[in-house]
């Protein structure tokens, strides 16, 4: 099959600007193209050229205030079997109308069938025009469904992934000599240290872990708090909400650690360092990529009830799922519980290595998504 990929016009494929959708596409579209025909349209990257080969997936780039039409112009001159467009439903129409033959099948990644964001017949038409809908949680189908009955039997569920072969369990020798590498590099040997990984927006609850800790240096004094992430992919610029961040984190010194944006590469490496990882948003989360990474890495997980993010957490047995996400001590109990039990901590972060392994790794991800193609 001839199988195009359209990445919204935010950040670049591949990802060297990060990004959970940059990331799926990079990740699935390596295996796809080892029996088929590969093209991925994003956005121009000083760091990129505008066309290239790689690993057999052709990239076609184009500046952000010309994507559309660029778009366009690619499906035109290329007769695609399957056009695989991501996030932008509204685009659907614009890229029937150069490609009537050809197949259509939307991801959806965040509510982007909202009445804030789509109109009814907007809405309605997309759901005609494609053949299938791919969510990233059964939070997200529900969202659409709920709102367009009609498009119920076009959705089907793809959980996303993660690359297994970059990202190694802290209990496996190359994760360990990982972890201790990182620890000596940051100053925090022989420190519990717990992780939180995303952009530092409120909507992530960054701050409620800030808020929690002072319950948990009560009992655990060599914690260490890690924030890993920035306001926005790739920018390292400070907003108001940032700058409070940074006040809470100024009141423990000892306990807060900040690393602004890093290199989308480091992120397997900054994993190993941790013994907890924490989720805290407050949003409807789709489902934050975040779980798969620190699965991957052996790590065990605390996060919010929130949108899809139960959905890979099997509680107790991979991580735990908060109720009263809102309130800082009911992070602070998980993580003390957990700091003060360190062979449920091995347990419960084995059991999520596993859980990766055999659920969440990029070749189920590309079999799923094949297994749409080809049945439409």
């Amino acid at each position: 099959m001839r199988i195009a990929f359209i990445a919204t016009e935010k950040l670049p494929v591949p990802a060297v600007r990060g990004g959970a959708i940059q990331i799926y596409i990079d990740g699935v579209t390596k295996i796809i193209s080892k029996n088929h025909d590969v093209t991925v349209f994003s956005i121009t990257d000083e760091q990129l050229p505008n066309k290239e080969t790689k690993n057999r997936v052709s990239y076609i780039r184009y500046p952000e205030d010309q994507y559309l039409q660029g778009i366009q112009k690619g499906l035109k001159e290329r007769n695609f079997d399957v056009v695989h467009l991501c996030n932008r439903p509204k685009w659907i129409n614009e890229m029937k109308e150069v490609a009537p033959n050809t197949k259509f099948v939307l991801s959806v990644h965040n509510e982007m069938f909202t009445e804030e964001k789509i109109s009814e017949e907007e809405g309605s038409i997309c759901i005609d025009s494609v053949e299938k809908i791919v969510t990233v949680s059964d939070y997200i189908g529900s969202t659409i469904s709920l709102r367009f009955p009609k498009a119920k039997g076009k959705i089907s569920t793809v959980y996303s992934g993660v690359d297994l072969a970059n990202y190694y369990s802290i209990w496996s020798p190359t994760g360990n000599k990982r972890r201790q590498e990182v620890r000596k590099e940051l100053g925090i040997v022989g420190r519990d240290v717990v992780l939180f990984v995303g952009r530092l927006s409120k909507v992530k609850g960054p701050h409620l872990l800030l808020q929690a800790l002072p319950s948990i240096i009560e009992k655990h004094p060599k914690v260490m708090l890690v924030f890993i992430g920035s306001k926005w992919f790739g920018e390292n610029q400070i907003n108001n909400y940032v700058k409070h961040l940074y006040t809470l984190g100024a009141l423990h010194q000892e306990n807060v650690t900040f690393i602004k944006f890093v290199e989308p590469s480091r992120i397997p490496i900054l994993y190993n360092m941790a013994d907890i990882f924490v989720c805290s948003s407050q949003w409807q989360e789709p489902l934050a990529r975040v779980h798969y990474e620190a699965m991957a890495s052996g790590l065990p997980i605390i996060t919010s009830n929130r949108g899809g993010n139960p959905e890979v957490i099997d509680q107790g047995k991979n991580g735990y799922i908060i109720d009263d996400f809102e309130n800082p001590e009911e992070y602070a109990k998980h993580i003390n519980s957990l700091l003060e039990k360190p062979a449920t901590r091995e347990r419960i972060g084995k059991n999520g290595r596993l859980f990766a392994e055999k659920q969440f790794g990029w070749s189920r991800v590309a079999s799923d998504l094949l297994n749409v193609y080809q049945t439409i």
